[in-house]
């Protein structure tokens, strides 16, 4: 796994996403199909094998029915003055 990815802010993102995932009550096979994209892009994604760029971000905020604002900004907060990547 790479720094980038294992850093504590972008699994603290991650784990942003998953939860709202879960809250959804989508799978990860959902999420892929809404998106258009195979069941591992998501599974990758969730686990850091894969960093996760902004327009994706954005694409999948929309899938899990939050505004991406919305989600980004709630995971800003949580991280708070963190600035590890």
């Amino acid at each position: 796994m790479r720094r980038w990815v294992s850093s504590q802010s972008y699994k603290s993102a991650i784990e942003a996403l998953v939860k709202a995932r879960h809250q959804a009550g989508k799978t990860q096979r959902e999420i892929a199909t809404l998106i258009g994209k195979p069941p591992s892009f998501v599974a990758k994604v969730e686990t850091g094998e894969r960093r996760l760029d902004f327009v994706e971000f954005i694409v999948l905020a929309r899938a899990l029915g939050q505004h991406p604002e919305t989600l980004l900004g709630n995971i800003a907060r949580d991280l708070g003055s963190r600035v590890d990547i």
